[in-house]
C-alpha cells in the first residue's frame, strides 16, 4: 500500500471515529423535549382491602373502616339490625388507591395501581382491594380499581418480637384498574404545536428549532424562549402524527450543563457534573473530635464504720484534633482533575461539603451549590 493510500486510509478512519463519537454523544428532541397538552395525569381513590389474616385496621382507633364496610354492604342491600354491636374487623384494611394515567389512554386500556394503607393495618400482604373508583383533580371518575395485591415483603410477629423484612403496608396491582373516560387533548388544535424543553437553556432551544428547519425547511420552527419551541405542523391528523414521529427522531448536539454540585443532606453524597472546574488554591482541613466517657464508681465504707454505699461517676473528656497540612491544590479543568485534586485532601463526604463551600467563597470553585 502506498504512503498515500495508507494516509487516506487513517484519515478516513479518524473521521469515522470522530463521527461515531460525535454521533455517541447526540441526543434526540424526544428526549429532551415533550409536546404540550401531552401529558399524563394523576388518579387517586379510597378503597378498602379485605381478606387479610388479622392484620386490617383495629375498629378501636380507625373508625372510618368499619363505617366504609358499612356503605358497602349497604350498597349491596346489606344493613345492620338495630343496636348491633360494631363490627371487629380485623381483615379488612382502608386505604388510598393511586394510578397515573397516561396520555391517549382510552376507554378500556388497564393501568397498574399503587395501594398504601392509611390505617394501622399491619400488613397488607394476601389482600384484596375491593371495586374503587379514581378520581383526577375535576372530582370526576377516571378509573375503576380492583383486584389482589402484590406486596413484596414479609413478617412475623409473636411475644413482642417481630421480624420484618422490606415494607408491608403498600402493594400494587399490575393492571389493577379499568379506564372509563378519556382525557381530551389538543394534539390536533391550531396549526403549531409547542415544544417544551425539560430543562430551561436558550442554547439548547435554539439548536433544536435549527436541526428542524433544517430538515423541515426554513421557518418551520422558532424558538420563543428557553424552554418552549414553536413548530408549525400539518393541519391533517395522519400528517401530523407522521410529522411529530419524524421530529422527535431529530439528533443534535446537547448543551454542556451548568456547572453544579448537589449535596443530598439525608445520605451525604456529593455529585459533580462534568462542567466542574477548580481553580488554584490551597486547602488545610483538620478534623475536631471530642470524646466524652462516664465511669461509674462505688464508694464503700469500712465494715464497722457507719457509712453509705455512694455512687459516683468519673467524667473523661478529650479533645482531639488532628493537624494536617496546608494542601495546594492546582488548577483542574476537567472533571477527572477536579475528582483527583478532592480526592488528596481525604476528607470524607459530609467534610467535603464543608470544603466546598469555602473554596467557593474562595471563589475558586466554578460551580453552583445546590442541598437537596
Amino acid at each position: 500500500m502506498s504512503l498515500f493510500k495508507r494516509r487516506s486510509a487513517a484519515g478516513f478512519l479518524w473521521l469515522f471515529l470522530a463521527l461515531a463519537s460525535s454521533m455517541a454523544h447526540a441526543v434526540r428532541i424526544k428526549e429532551i423535549a415533550s409536546v404540550q397538552g401531552v401529558r399524563s395525569n394523576q388518579l387517586t381513590g379510597y378503597g378498602l382491602v379485605i381478606g387479610l389474616d388479622g392484620t386490617g385496621d383495629q375498629s378501636a382507633q380507625m373508625p372510618y373502616t368499619a363505617l366504609a364496610i358499612a356503605n358497602y354492604l349497604q350498597q349491596q342491600g346489606i344493613s345492620a339490625p338495630a343496636g348491633a354491636a360494631a363490627p371487629q374487623l380485623r381483615n379488612v384494611a382502608a386505604v388510598i388507591v393511586t394510578a397515573q394515567l397516561p396520555a391517549f389512554a382510552q376507554a378500556g386500556q388497564s393501568v397498574d395501581v399503587n395501594v398504601s394503607s392509611i390505617g394501622n393495618a399491619k400488613s397488607l400482604k394476601g389482600g384484596t382491594l375491593i371495586s374503587t373508583p379514581l378520581k383526577g383533580a375535576d372530582g370526576e371518575i377516571y378509573a375503576l380499581a380492583q383486584g389482589n395485591l402484590m406486596v413484596g415483603g414479609a413478617g412475623a410477629s409473636q411475644g413482642g418480637s417481630l421480624v420484618q423484612i422490606n415494607h408491608l403496608s403498600a402493594g400494587r396491582i399490575p393492571a389493577g384498574a379499568q379506564i372509563e373516560r378519556v382525557v381530551p387533548h389538543s394534539l390536533l388544535e391550531g396549526d403549531s404545536i409547542t415544544l417544551g424543553l425539560n430543562s430551561s437553556d436558550f442554547q439548547t432551544a435554539r439548536r433544536v428549532a435549527l436541526v428542524i428547519n433544517t430538515r423541515m425547511g426554513p421557518g418551520q420552527a422558532r424558538a420563543l424562549d428557553g424552554r418552549t419551541v414553536r413548530v408549525l405542523a400539518p393541519l391533517d391528523a395522519d400528517e401530523r402524527v407522521s410529522f411529530l414521529a419524524e421530529i422527535e427522531e431529530l439528533s443534535l448536539q446537547p448543551t454542556t450543563p451548568s456547572a453544579k454540585v448537589v449535596f443530598n443532606a439525608r445520605t451525604g453524597s456529593v455529585v459533580l457534573n462534568q462542567a466542574v472546574t477548580l481553580g488554584a488554591c490551597a486547602v488545610a482541613h483538620g478534623n475536631l473530635s471530642i470524646s466524652i466517657s462516664s465511669t461509674p464508681v462505688v464508694s464503700q465504707p469500712n465494715a464497722l464504720s457507719s457509712g453509705q454505699t455512694v455512687t459516683t461517676e468519673k467524667t473523661d473528656i478529650q479533645i482531639k484534633q488532628e493537624s494536617n497540612g496546608l494542601i495546594q491544590i492546582p488548577a483542574s479543568p476537567q472533571l477527572t482533575d477536579v475528582v483527583r485534586a478532592l480526592n488528596a485532601l481525604g476528607a470524607s463526604p459530609t467534610d467535603l461539603l464543608a470544603i466546598l463551600q469555602a473554596i467557593k467563597a474562595a471563589g475558586a470553585l466554578n460551580a453552583e451549590l445546590e442541598v437537596i
